[in-house]
């Protein structure tokens, strides 16, 4: 007996999502009746168990699927890496926090396979949608949201913060090479890489409560957001990594400059800037470690430890390199001492950012 091919994949990117992983399949189930689907979960290694328990019900169920990440987090990145690994025609990303209404799914995929679009949006702020019970803080911060992603899109989406969307395979993967990756929102990344406008329509859903477990916003994902503007409108100028790494670089200075003021009150010269070199270099470190490489963050004391001492370790080789570079083309080459300078800060910077991304963050 032929078995019908496989229609659609439903993508659910998770992070301890434990309590919601039985239900969200059961009700992806019902939803989909009488289509051939498959369910891949994309796990970022949850330490309340969520791989394990998708990998239990996967043993009984062929249909569901799990790629558990480790070392490497982010709600885009682990979208992209779930269409990827999918054969079929079809392919929908949805939370699995039980907020995203998924007996839409059916009538997305109708209006997809019927048409000449390239995706179908679940929104929330076209007629017919809601976003449940947001308080009014919420409510505000995603509409500004919303304000400013439509700044850099090619579209004049109503939603384009929506995680709830469903796409052709073969759209994704034209597009899969120049998507960054970056932040929370993936549907942003695939509007901004395409080089033609992409043909879609919105469909009305109300935003549900969640119902177990907590919500995974934080000041430091919408600081992600930031990061993903960015990147697609001056990324290509200066890469958003290292635009991050030298910003929080700037940052240093401002702590280095205010432990060297505050010690020197009580110790020598060389002891007080020893200390503000040390403290900046702890600064940029944690820093960076949240922000920069929030991705592949190191996690854990002794990570921490050894990867503190590796950062600390380049960072004091940069040091010598910006001296020397300085130096050179002052006394050298007679460059102009702010040139010779900012000559120094540079290669130092590079040099930093280079080797730490190699041998602090480069491992993970």
């Amino acid at each position: 007996m032929t078995q019908a091919p496989l229609e659609l994949a439903v993508v659910l990117p998770t992070f301890c999502e434990a309590g919601n992983v039985e239900a969200v399949i059961a009700r992806i189930d019902g939803a989909l009746a009488g289509h051939v689907w498959e369910a891949i979960f994309v796990d970022d290694n949850s330490p309340d168990g969520t791989a394990e328990i998708v990998r239990a019900i996967a043993r009984r169920d062929p249909r569901i699927r799990v790629i558990e990440r480790v070392g490497r987090r982010g709600l885009s990145s682990a979208c992209i890496e779930g269409m990827m690994a999918t054969a079929a025609p079809f392919v929908a990303v949805m939370d699995a926090d039980l907020q995203h209404d998924e007996t839409l799914l059916p009538r997305m995929l109708a209006r997809l396979a019927g048409s000449d679009l390239d995706i179908v949006i679940a929104s929330r702020f076209v007629e017919g949608g809601g976003t449940g019970d947001w308080d009014k803080d919420r409510l505000a911060k995603s509409r500004l949201a919303t304000r400013i992603s439509r700044m850099v899109l090619k579209a004049d989406l109503a939603d384009p913060m929506s995680g709830f969307f469903m796409l052709r395979t073969s759209t994704f993967r034209r597009l899969a090479p120049r998507l960054s990756g970056i932040g929370f929102k993936i549907l942003l990344d695939l509007f901004t890489a395409a080089r033609r406008p992409l043909r879609f329509v919105e469909m009305p859903y109300e935003f549900q409560q969640r119902a177990v477990g907590e919500s995974k916003l934080d000041h430091v994902v919408a600081f992600e957001f930031l990061i993903a503007l960015y990147d697609r409108t001056m990324g290509r100028v200066i890469p958003t990594r290292f635009a991050m790494f030298g910003t929080i670089g700037a940052l240093g200075v401002v702590i280095h400059m205010s432990l060297l003021a505050i010690a020197y009150q009580r110790l020598t010269f060389i002891a007080a800037q020893s200390l503000a070199t040390v403290g900046a270099m702890t600064f940029n470190f944690f820093l960076n470690n949240a922000l920069t490489y929030r991705d592949r963050r190191l996690a854990g004391a002794k990570a921490l430890v050894r990867g503190w001492l590796s950062f600390c370790l380049v960072c004091s080789v940069g040091a010598l390199a910006n001296v020397g570079v300085a130096a050179f083309l002052f006394e050298v080459e007679n460059t102009y001492w702010t040139l010779s300078a900012l000559a120094g800060v540079i290669v130092g910077a590079v040099w930093n950012f280079a080797l730490s991304s190699r041998f602090t963050w480069g491992r993970y």
